[in-house]
């Protein structure tokens, strides 16, 4: 499965100082302790202060200093698209994912031709501007409209990486159900595409919290969940995951699960 870091979050206190400040030895060290566990890692510097501009620039220069460090691949995290561009223009190229756009049109329009210009993958939520679906079904047809622009935009269905999305089971018992059901159906239906979700919001609001992402993360790899945005520093989640493979037939004999457990 495919770990994408989720640390590098301006809404974070700690992150959003670091962002304001333009901290580069901060930041690259995040990004560092991150790289040697994650497939991605997701840079979202929206601080909540500022204009676009401000976002612009400081995606520019998030972007610029973590690749400056390390190799990894970004996962350029905005919700607006012209900030988005200025993350994949500083890329140069370089192995990314964009993250994201939902069935709205004027989002398809705007983030969809990202992704065919840079050749880069993306996240599709299972939304749509009127919010995140309660029903699986409602969040499938969101896909479908995604499905559709990916056809219009010359964007292939396989670097489309549908996310069902998570919400906190304390304010709706159902919802850890939605999203595993969610996830089966887009596999079935868009056996080419790959899913994702966001781990941690599904505790949101309980005790215990590692213990019941790693659960939940169990039966979404199951389900068949291709990769999550987690902290890939959590050794708990991180064994969560290698455990899972093993049961799901993903670990051809079991190799990275002893692994691991080999270096513990």
């Amino acid at each position: 499965m495919i770990i994408i870091g989720e640390k590098i979050n301006a809404t974070l206190t700690g992150i959003k100082s670091i962002v304001q400040k333009q901290d580069s030895a901060g930041l690259l060290d995040l990004a560092k302790i991150q790289a040697a566990a994650a497939g991605f890692i997701d840079v979202n510097v929206g601080t909540g202060v500022g204009s676009r501009e401000d976002e612009i620039v400081s995606m520019q220069w998030a972007v610029k200093t973590i690749q400056e460090g390390i190799e990894t691949p970004l996962c350029i995290d905005s919700a607006d698209p012209a900030v988005l561009e200025a993350g994949l223009r500083v890329r140069s190229g370089r192995p990314s994912l964009i993250n994201s756009t939902k069935a709205e049109e004027k989002n398809l329009a705007q983030v969809m031709p990202l992704a065919d210009r840079y050749q880069t993958p993306i996240v599709g939520l299972a939304m749509d501007e009127t919010g995140i679906p309660k029903t699986v079904e409602d969040r499938l047809r969101a896909c479908e409209n995604i499905a559709s622009a990916c056809e219009k935009y010359g964007v292939p269905i396989e670097n489309v990486y549908f996310d069902p999305l998570v919400l906190p089971v304390s304010t709706d018992i159902n919802q850890g159900l939605v999203t595993l059901y969610t996830i089966a159906e887009i596999k079935k239906r868009f056996p080419a595409a790959r899913t994702v979700m966001g781990l941690s919001n599904v505790s949101y609001g309980l005790p215990g919290r590692p213990g019941l992402n790693a659960a939940f993360l169990h039966m979404a790899i199951y389900a068949g969940l291709d990769a999550a945005i987690m902290d890939p520093l959590n050794q708990t989640l991180m064994n969560a995951v290698k455990a899972a493979e093993v049961l799901v037939g993903k670990d051809r004999h079991c190799r990275r699960y002893t692994r691991a457990f080999r270096g513990s």
